[in-house]
């Protein structure tokens, strides 16, 4: 059985006692123990059940690489499925329940499965659930949503708040064992701005339980000196408990600090997500033991020798009284005599190799403990718990030599150094035969924007195994990092780490290595999906060669571990059925995160009221102090109109509408999109985002343009102004100003990464205000500071100066068909600006006007609405835009999709206006009826409205709308169907209603 030992536990305070509940049972532990330590402390081997077949599962693993002991924690708000029992700190308290079993953990009904695994093999269902076809809807489909997932879903609110932390760093080290350690005493040296993080609460890595030296002391004294050194650093940042999730482009890399889960009480975010910028990242983030793959390998009580050698130094718990050892390494040895030092028995090691020689086989048969060599474990014995195993011949099939009662097993496959980091973001692989492993190419890393590698792994996790080679390349990482930003190198050495010299491993990817069917369907490599070594087979017979085929067919690797015990050992398996060296079938693909993530600590603070934010423009105070209803646009809330007194909303519109055409109206344009787009290279670039002509533009100029997707629709507009040669400000939709900045850095850096443009997003910087009507020259004239004359200002121009001693960049454009002035001032004068035109206005008797004023009259102009007049299906020249769209220019985003047949289909819906008969107002949507029915009995249709209003300019309803071929029906009358089933009429008219040749806009 497993139990707690009297003396030992390095990580313990047996001061602190803590109770726990598993399962509802109440357990106790100390200070310092994981759940996982603390379970086996109680005897409880058993802590769950494996996805597919619900076989026995207990621990395998001390930590992230653990496939089986995944637990739900907590209750209510705090509930969390999936968690590792291996990376959960132990607190007074803490509620864990097993999953994926009912109804109860050590009676699983859906252990039938288990019964049934001949006829459910790898891929079953590919060929079971697609006969009889009507089945899949009623039974199947059903079965399978409810078999689904391990873990129940939270049904409370989440009660814990999360964060996000961004910081800029020149060398980012990920891993605080002694080669991350040693990296960032060499960087911290050479004054480089270092931040060291480390999953676990400790730092050290191995070393400390491996039993190495460094300098001549015990690597824990080395450790605490290394530590303390590093905290008197002022440019040197530590931070526990913090993973590395993933490495990204750029020097871009994802930290998740687990701030609170060890101190659920604390007044702090549970979890943290750091967003690192580093110029040079150096995962130190060492390596992972394989399992070896028997018959009986899954068995609760075999775990992988380092666990067991972690369990009892680290934590004091012995895993089984009788521990069978079973490696064909030297590392294992290690275990063996750690037992025995602690009192334990270890009846014999079973070593695959011919010969084992060396410092420690040596070692361990000093201490008595017996050794066999060229044997292997045939079967393992028991059910819930190991109760002895069978020996044979590693070189044969699997005849038994010899019986073994043991309450455990310790197995070692060899190590694999942890890769995903270096992988997320290209870095390639070699294969190290001698180790059997793969490890990082250092000739081709993940480069950076100018080619340069900005990654560079260290010890365990660069294939440095050995401690005094771990600790030598850790310091070599370490300097390299730094010459690489530029800095000078410090002197000295590095201290030397001293540990026994091991042999070479004899790579075995199954025990014995001649194990007939009935041993191989018995052998896990992948133990929550229960995929077995026969399965793999089983997919090399079928035709999947390709690793990724064979991983998706048989699901290796793709549990919550996402293979970070099973991989490798799959390769093996895979290259052996099909005759291939490991290196020439590759891996599967590394993503990130390297362990999940909360869906909190990716979420931040964006949850609640702060899901969207709410965006406010200088002047929001204003128009609340003054009676405006608003409307959502995007993340902004715009004043809709400013009603007075007992007004309706449309008789506030109405009212503002008139005013701005006969007097001046003001309108709080601050949302607008405003991006700078600066560089040698700008003009080019804008005429290949555009769809007409930029570059031509003059300094001083404005121009509408418009911006079309890949696919050739219309997806933004706007006025771009020419400030210099080298700069242009583009005005977008408000909605659109985030996207377009995505869309304009997106190709930037794809696409025409060699452009000499930079770009900038300044919505926030500037408010915008738009000065409107007939009396709106004479308004600013009031004001005074600059010449706003048509001489001085023309339409379409613009200029700088002050106004009312304001500095303002005014622009002369319209989206009214007025006179208009659109002032941009500094975002901090922007209240100042609007309350000086308030005031000024009286005399001429402004009011403001909102959204909705806004749209009646952009449409009385016929002038389009992005997201109204468009819907992702339209092209420019679908609008009547085709002055807009270049004819000359060789190429712009959208040009050669708008040159397809269907594009230039003359049945296309155009633009045009439509005004109904009796002068009514169409309804926004409506569709024009067409003669027939279609297939599913529905009417045809041949347009529909995009926009409609009620125009007071006009004194009746007005609309625009795209009606097929509509250009050429002017005059036609069509139906419009309403939702209760009756039509409206209206004619096709011109899309401009009023002011077709623009005088007003222009005096």
């Amino acid at each position: 059985m497993s139990t707690r030992l009297q003396t030992g536990g390095r990580l313990l305070d047996r001061g602190h006692r803590q109770s726990f509940t598993f399962n509802g049972r109440r357990l106790t532990g100390y200070a310092g123990d994981t759940l996982a330590s603390a379970l086996l402390a109680n005897d409880r081997m058993l802590v769950g059940r494996s996805f597919k077949y619900h076989r026995p599962r207990g621990l395998v693993a001390s930590g992230a690489e653990e496939p089986n002991a995944l637990v739900g924690l907590g209750r209510g708000g705090r509930f969390e499925p999936n968690q590792r029992a291996t990376t959960t700190e132990l607190f007074g308290g803490l509620q864990a329940e097993s999953q994926n079993h009912w109804p109860s953990l050590e009676f699983d009904i859906g252990a039938v499965n288990g019964r049934l695994a001949r006829v459910l093999p790898a891929g079953f269902y590919y060929k079971t659930f697609i006969h009889p076809r009507p089945l899949w809807k009623h039974v199947y489909e059903p079965f399978i949503r409810k078999s689904a997932g391990l873990g129940k879903p939270p049904q409370d609110r989440d009660a814990d708040r999360y964060e996000h932390f961004h910081v800029f760093t020149d060398v980012l080290i990920i891993g605080g064992g002694i080669a991350g350690l040693q990296a960032a005493l060499a960087a911290g040296r050479a004054g480089a701005r270092v931040l060291v993080i480390e999953q676990t609460a400790h730092w050290g890595g191995r070393a400390p339980v491996d039993g190495v030296r460094i300098g001549g002391a015990p690597a824990e004294e080395w450790i605490a000196q290394a530590v303390a050194r590093l905290e008197a650093m002022e440019n040197v940042t530590l931070r526990r408990r913090t993973m590395g999730a993933g490495v990204y482009d750029h020097g871009y890399a994802l930290g998740y600090e687990r701030v609170t889960d060890h101190a659920p009480e604390t007044d702090a975010p549970r979890h943290r997500l750091w967003k690192i910028r580093a110029r040079q990242i150096i995962p130190a983030t060492g390596a992972i033991e394989r399992p070896l793959s028997f018959a009986g390998n899954d068995v609760p009580g075999v775990m992988l020798a380092s666990a067991i050698r972690d369990y009892v130094v680290n934590w004091a718990v012995s895993p089984g009284d009788r521990t069978v050892v079973v490696t064909n390494n030297d590392d294992a040895y290690r275990t063996a005599i750690c037992l025995k030092q602690a009192g334990l028995e270890v009846p014999v090691i079973v070593d695959a190799r011919p010969r084992a020689e060396g410092a420690l086989p040596e070692a361990a048969r000093a201490l008595g403990i017996r050794v066999e060599t060229g044997r292997g474990i045939a079967m393992v014995a028991g059910g819930k718990r190991v109760t002895g195993v069978a020996l044979c011949a590693q070189a044969g099939e699997g005849a038994v030599l010899e019986q073994l009662p043991c309450d455990a097993v310790a197995m070692s496959g060899g190590w694999s150094p942890v890769v995903h980091l270096w992988s997320h973001c290209g870095g390639k692989l070699l294969w190290d035969d001698a180790h059997a492993m793969f490890r990082p190419d250092a000739a081709r890393a993940p480069t950076s924007h100018d080619g340069a590698p900005f990654v560079s792994a260290a010890g365990a996790a660069n294939g440095a195994l050995r401690a005094g080679e771990t600790l030598a390349d850790g310091d070599a990482a370490g300097r390299a990092a730094v010459q690489a930003l530029g800095l000078r190198a410090p002197g000295g050495a590095a201290d030397r780490a001293e540990a026994p010299d091991e042999a070479p491993l004899l790579p075995v990817w199954m025990m014995p290595q001649g194990a007939g069917e009935a041993l191989r369907m018995k052998m896990w490599l992948d133990y929550q999906n229960d995929v077995k070594v026969s399965d793999l087979q089983l997919a090399a017979r079928e035709g999947y060669e390709s690793v990724e085929h064979a991983k998706r067919y048989t699901t290796l690797g793709m549990a919550t571990d996402q293979g970070k015990l099973s991989n490798i050992n799959g390769l093996g398996v895979l290259s052996d059925a099909m005759g291939e060296d490991v290196p020439r079938l590759g891996t599967t693909t590394f993503r990130p995160p390297y362990t999940p993530i909360s869906m909190g600590a990716i979420a931040g603070e964006a949850r609640g009221g702060l899901f969207q934010p709410l965006r406010r423009g200088p002047i929001q105070r204003w128009h609340e102090d003054n009676g405006a209803t608003f409307e959502p646009v995007g993340q902004w809330r715009r004043p809709y109109c400013y009603p007075r007194g007992d007004e309706t909303r449309a008789e506030a519109v109405t009212r503002e509408v008139r005013n701005t055409r006969q007097a001046v109206g003001l309108l709080d344009a601050s949302t607008l999109g405003k991006i700078l787009v600066k560089g040698p290279d700008a003009g080019r670039f804008l005429d290949l985002l555009y769809t007409n002509m930029m570059s031509s533009l003059k300094p001083g100029r404005c121009r509408y343009g418009l911006m079309c997707s890949e696919n050739g629709f219309l997806m933004d507009d706007g006025v771009v102004a020419r400030i210099d040669d080298q700069t242009f400000l583009c005005h977008t939709t408000t909605g659109g100003a985030d996207r377009i900045h995505a869309h304009m850095e997106e190709w930037l850096q794809t696409e025409w990464w060699d452009m000499q443009v930079h770009t900038a997003n300044l919505t926030e910087q500037f408010a915008q205000i738009v000065v409107v009507g007939p009396n709106a020259r004479a308004l600013l004239e009031t004001l005074g500071g600059m010449d706003v004359s048509r001489e001085a200002l023309p339409f379409m121009g613009w200029a700088d100066g002050r106004i009312g001693g304001i500095p303002a960049r005014v622009f002369r454009i319209s989206f009214s068909g007025e006179l208009s002035y659109e002032v941009a001032v500094p975002a901090g004068h922007g209240l100042a600006f609007w309350e000086a035109c308030v005031a000024a206005g009286q005399a001429f008797g402004l009011m403001p006007y909102g959204t909705e004023a806004l749209h009646v009259m952009r449409a009385e102009k016929g002038f389009i609405m992005i997201g109204d007049e468009t819907d992702g299906t339209v092209i420019p020249q679908d609008l009547g835009l085709d002055w807009a769209v270049s004819k000359k220019k060789a190429d712009f985003i959208g040009k050669r999709a708008q040159e397809r047949a269907h594009m230039t289909d003359p049945e296309r819906w155009k633009l045009v206006g439509l005004e109904t008969i009796d002068g009514s107002v169409l309804p926004d949507g409506a569709y024009a009826v067409a003669e027939g029915r279609n297939a599913n009995g529905q009417c045809n249709v041949q347009g529909r409205v995009t926009s409609a209003y009620f125009s007071p300019t006009l004194g009746r309803g007005i609309a625009l709308g795209l009606v097929r071929n509509g250009r050429d029906r002017m005059g036609e009358v069509i139906s419009f169907a309403t939702v209760d089933g009756g039509l409206i009429d209206a004619r096709i008219v011109d899309p401009v209603f009023y002011d077709k040749d623009g005088e007003k806009q222009d005096v």
